[in-house]
């Protein structure tokens, strides 16, 4: 936060007590340089990182210069996607309504008749895509001839979009005197372009651009092959177990893919596209935003400008494209300095991406492993993996020192007089206890020897009576008539 007040940046009465109602109380530090120069007239260049503030840097100025008495659009607000949009459109009601100031939303998704119908109630003030307000400007049912004050939210973004004509045209059915402003986290070398071409002599302002990524944001980055990046993916989100995490991808294509894999995994999955209808984004979001669905899938484009209050966590499930798209992704968690979680998941053959992040970005952007449930450092994981011999010797060769040292304590104390006396006493006490010495004791007659008994002998065992043999006999027995006569034969002889 500034050390400056509200009043004191040129913000009026009734704005300020609406800030401190909402528990707002001092500007942040990109509002405290950008307030004082919209409301100045000059047009202004801003870059600050996500979450510092700056929807209420350029929407307050801009709320505080309207004329409620008039019926004309005065103010537009251009931004990326429809989602964003009506994030401003949500602040701007809160503040418009005790200047008596009328919003309006003209957005992509929506009913066109709506919108025109709703254009007849006079707004002041209109925040909407370019598409859209084109779309209207065309078929001549918005006029912004009144115009004096244009903002371009993200406006980085919405050039990178191709709505760069889109954009021109409908500078050009403002009045020759607008009051332009860009906002944006990051500052590509086309905005140069666009300054020059459409501002009068901008300010530029930069905020701490040496911490593009909030301080309060972890950054790691776990390595996984491609045909394990789901499994990696569930045992992450089981290990860190977050209340709802936003998860990135590249291509849109495949977001169907990782819906299906995550629901089957028994997580509560919701997917954000960047051309869904109005109502199905806004179904999706608030289903998010109530903790009925834990985890969002979206890319860049569609999760652009979101502002989930108190998203613990990030996870790129496929790495930013460039250090610009890193610092939209990691703008989701960690807004107004609350702490959050960014983990990238990449292939071994992605790993220069984040050594390139690290240096240009200047964060500690660094590797963990998942191991027995937890996610460890390159020196935790060593410590942890350590064989079993290793810690068990380590164990052993310390208590062995400490052995040694009371052993050689016991030497120190054995060796003096004292202890010696003590010793002696101590051990004559114990062989009285034992019996072994006893000097009241008589001594012992000697003991008389008497003969050893002579061994009785035991009787004789009978002989066991001799078997007979009916060897022979088994043989005659069933041998026919003539056989048998032979062997008595043999026998006589």
């Amino acid at each position: 936060m500034s050390k400056y007040t509200w009043n004191e940046i040129g913000i009026n009465e009734v704005l300020a007590e609406k800030l401190a109602s909402n528990g707002i109380v001092e500007p942040t530090d990109v509002q405290a340089e950008t307030v004082p120069i919209l409301l100045g007239g000059s047009d202004v260049s801003a870059r600050s990182q996500t979450g510092t503030g700056k929807t209420l840097a350029y929407l307050l100025p801009l709320l505080q210069k309207l004329n409620s008495y008039s019926n004309a659009i005065q103010g537009v607000i251009l931004a990326p996607t429809q989602e964003l949009a009506m994030q401003i459109v949500r602040v701007a009601e809160i503040y418009a309504e005790p200047l008596n100031i009328r919003v309006q939303q003209l957005i992509g998704g929506a009913a066109l008749k709506r919108q025109v119908e709703k254009l007849k109630l006079r707004p002041q003030l209109v925040i909407g895509t370019p598409g859209r307000i084109h779309e209207l400007l065309k078929i001549r049912k918005l006029k912004l001839t009144d115009v004096n004050n244009v903002v371009i939210d993200e406006a980085d973004q919405v050039f990178q979009l191709g709505s760069t004509k889109e954009v021109e045209i409908i500078l050009h059915g403002m009045g020759k005197g607008r009051q332009i402003a860009f906002f944006s986290a990051t500052y590509p070398d086309q905005m140069a372009r666009f300054e020059g071409r459409w501002m009068k002599d901008p300010v530029r302002i930069q905020i701490t651009p040496e911490h593009r990524v909030s301080e309060t944001i972890d950054n790691y980055f776990v390595v996984s092959d491609k045909r394990d990046k789901t499994d990696t993916a569930r045992r992450l989100i089981r290990l860190l177990n977050p209340s709802s995490a936003l998860l990135f991808l590249n291509d849109t294509d495949n977001i169907a893919n990782w819906e299906s894999k995550l629901s089957y995994e028994g997580f509560t999955v919701e997917a954000l596209y960047g051309d869904a209808d109005k109502q199905k984004r806004a179904a999706t979001l608030a289903r998010f935003r109530d903790g009925r669905c834990q985890l969002l899938l979206a890319t860049d484009v569609a999760a652009r400008g979101l502002d989930i209050e108190g998203l613990p966590l990030v996870i790129q499930l496929d790495p930013a494209a460039d250090a610009d798209h890193y610092v939209h992704r990691a703008g989701r968690t960690g807004r107004m300095g609350r702490a959050g979680t960014v983990i990238s998941i990449v292939m071994p053959q992605e790993l220069f991406i984040m050594e390139k992040f690290r240096k240009q970005l200047g964060i500690s952007l660094m590797e963990r492993t998942m191991f027995r449930g937890k996610l460890l450092s390159e020196e935790e994981l060593r410590e942890a993996t350590r064989p079993f011999a290793a810690r068990h010797e380590a164990k052993l060769a310390n208590r062995s020192e400490a052995a040694q040292a009371r052993r050689q304590e016991n030497r120190n104390d054995a060796s003096r007089p004292e202890a010696k006396a003590k010793t002696g006493q101590s051990e004559l006490a114990k062989a009285e206890v034992s019996g072994l010495v006893n000097p009241l004791a008589k001594p012992m007659a000697k003991p008389v020897s008497t003969p050893a008994a002579k061994p009785t002998s035991k009787p004789a065992a009978k002989a066991a009576p001799k078997k007979v043999e009916r060897k022979k006999e088994g043989k005659n027995k069933g041998a026919p008539k003539w056989l048998k006569a032979k062997r008595e034969a043999e026998k006589k002889e």
